[in-house]
């Protein structure tokens, strides 16, 4: 069960959610990346959110811009102070670009495919870095390469033939690269702006993120973390996120977990819960940044 952590008082509640079932092809070099389910996703999340409280902001394809989602980001950042609470989710395409800051180990940095362009791993570590110490920050994402929201790793062998009528959330490797070479400098200098803000002891979301087991133990910290961040992601890195007809396969088991609210249970267990019931070709993942020992001890979605 849930420890009966009281909600701060006069706490806020404020959220995001992002869901695209398709990209410009103009910049994606051709490629719209067509899905089913990730506006579905949104909407079931932001519906979550306004039932504990939250008020929410939702973000469809189009509207799924790296300017707007900048934006709400930012302005989350500005409004939200000690014992507030941000919910963050994303469904929609993981994408790859080259690593040209140095810090991740296979080379590559890993993103969310946005309506005109991709949000960098990186970029997405410096802005939830930007809230103010002891805000609580949830996020789930519902993509490949979501294990970490960082390294990334192809599909498990025979997953696709195992799931015939689903669609991986992979963006194409070759049209991960094909986007890449086509805004090379938009996107190298997207990964040097972030390092140079961080005045060199940027630190590295692989490292930034640590696992969590059912036991709440903890292990490498983000240093310079100043809220409390949990992250649910829909896969492991070796594997893939799958789209469905109503839901993303992660979005559709975490809102069965959920139950409407009648979960009685922390984050540990709602995680538990929801790996429990995937197939093994998609295992869910949570991650930490931050001192977030009371944090995952609360019942999910508790502002």
């Amino acid at each position: 069960m849930a420890t009966k952590t009281p909600a701060a008082k006069n706490a806020r509640g404020l959220s995001l959610h992002i869901g695209l079932n398709s990209v410009n092809p103009s910049h994606y070099g051709g490629w719209s990346g067509p899905l089913s389910a990730c506006e579905f996703d949104a909407k079931d999340m932001a519906a979550l959110a306004s039932g504990r409280g939250i008020k929410p902001t939702v973000l469809l394809t189009k509207d799924g811009t790296r300017a707007k989602t900048m934006s709400a980001l930012r302005s989350a950042a500005k409004t939200l102070v000690k014992g507030d609470f941000f919910f963050l989710s994303y469904s929609g395409h993981g994408g790859q670009v080259p690593d040209v800051s140095g810090e991740e180990a296979d080379k590559l940095d890993e993103t969310w495919c946005l309506y005109d362009g991709q949000l960098i791993d990186d970029e997405l570590y410096q802005e939830l870095s930007n809230f103010a110490t002891g805000v609580r920050i949830l996020v789930l994402s519902d993509s490949c390469h979501s294990g970490t929201v960082v390294r990334a790793s192809p599909p498990a062998v025979g997953a696709v033939a195992a799931a015939p009528e689903l669609r991986s959330k992979m963006m194409p490797p070759s049209v991960g690269m094909r986007t890449y070479e086509a805004h090379k400098a938009f996107y190298d200098k997207l990964q040097m702006d972030v390092a140079k803000a961080q005045a060199g002891v940027m630190v590295d979301p692989d490292e930034a993120l640590a696992a969590v087991a059912v036991s709440t133990r903890l292990t490498k910290i983000a240093k310079r973390f100043k809220a409390r961040a949990i992250l649910i992601s829909g896969c492991h890195d070796n594997q893939s996120s799958y789209d469905g007809a109503h839901n993303g396969a992660f979005t559709g088991r975490l809102l069965t977990v959920w139950n409407r609210g009648n979960f009685d249970g922390n984050y540990a267990t709602f995680h538990a819960h929801i790996k429990a019931g995937m197939p093994a070709i998609q295992t869910p993942n949570l991650f930490t940044m931050g001192p977030v020992a009371s944090f995952l001890q609360q019942k999910p979605f508790t502002v």
